[in-house]
């Protein structure tokens, strides 16, 4: 199943790889190609890394270069390049060219500007360098990937062709304005975090844990699965949400990733039942912003 990516000339898949959990040296490397291998061939085409995912660009480049025309490849910079400030022009430009090299390709086709500062990017330099080297043919998208006022601030810019921001059950801010007003630039939407990282894991709130915010927000709006499993509801809730071009989930195994993408391929929910889930955060909503 696929979307389109606002008005770019391209096609991504509904379901896509968010691969920070390849990145972990721990984990064997010839597993990690057999995952990625597969995932391309059950059609889960997008891959979403970044130079702090540990080894996931490295990875990526050396198992995939040899099927380069077979994805679309989303990466962000931004930050720790050596000689170079965090979140200046040259951080950004370096970035670009190190990424090129560590995923062994000579274009990229997505690349953020990674939960950049808002008073960072109306200086502008880190946004002259994207486009620059865009202009040089390195990248196809000029992107942003953030949470909340600058998040707002890049989509109303008129300088990024697409955005990377949290959407799931629990993380609905976005779909009030921010999405609507992407969709209406023409902006693609990469949807992260849509399974929320699975609160309902949890019996107990979870303190200090990745998803303890999430928790207790599913606690507070009160929602049922019902007929169908938690994932299943939040995978078709937010790849299918309005304006979202593709939904991205990280896992180490290529089962969970064919059960996801099953999940996605089932469609959207009916109309009633997610006007239901919005109404549950709307009624609830107590300054739920987005999560970063």
């Amino acid at each position: 199943m696929q979307h389109t990516y606002g008005i770019q000339d391209f096609p991504v898949p509904a379901l896509g790889l968010g691969a920070g959990r390849i990145g972990d040296p721990a984990l064997d490397d010839a597993q990690v190609g057999t995952l990625l291998g597969q995932a391309l061939d059950m059609g889960v085409t997008l891959i979403d890394t970044a130079p702090s995912y540990g080894l996931s660009e490295e990875r990526i480049g050396r198992h995939l270069a040899h099927r380069r025309a077979d994805y679309i490849l989303s990466t962000k910079v931004g930050y720790g390049i050596p000689g170079h400030e965090d979140w200046s022009y040259g951080s950004v430009a370096a970035g670009i060219d190190a990424a090129l090299r560590r995923l062994r390709t000579d274009y990229l086709d997505i690349v953020h500007l990674h939960s950049c500062p808002l008073e960072t990017l109306q200086r502008g330099n880190v946004i002259r360098a994207l486009h620059e080297a865009r202009a040089q043919g390195k990248l196809r998208v000029a992107a942003y990937s953030g949470e909340n006022a600058a998040l707002q601030w890049a989509i109303t810019s008129g300088h990024f062709g697409g955005i990377e921001c949290s959407v799931n059950l629990f993380d609905q801010r976005c779909l009030e304005h921010d999405l609507p007003m992407a969709q209406a630039r023409g902006i693609g939407v990469i949807a992260k975090r849509p399974l929320a990282n699975f609160p309902w894991r949890f019996a107990k709130r979870p303190i200090g844990d990745y998803c303890e915010e999430y928790w207790l927000r599913w606690q507070a709006m009160g929602i049922k699965a019902n007929d169908v499993d938690w994932p299943e509801l939040a995978l078709r809730f937010a790849a299918h949400a309005p304006a979202v071009s593709c939904a991205i989930v990280g896992t180490t195994s290529t089962e969970h990733l064919l059960q996801d993408k099953l999940h996605v391929d089932y469609g959207p929910l009916p109309p009633e039942r997610f006007e239901s889930l919005r109404r549950a955060f709307r009624n609830h909503d107590d300054n739920w912003i987005g999560l970063i």
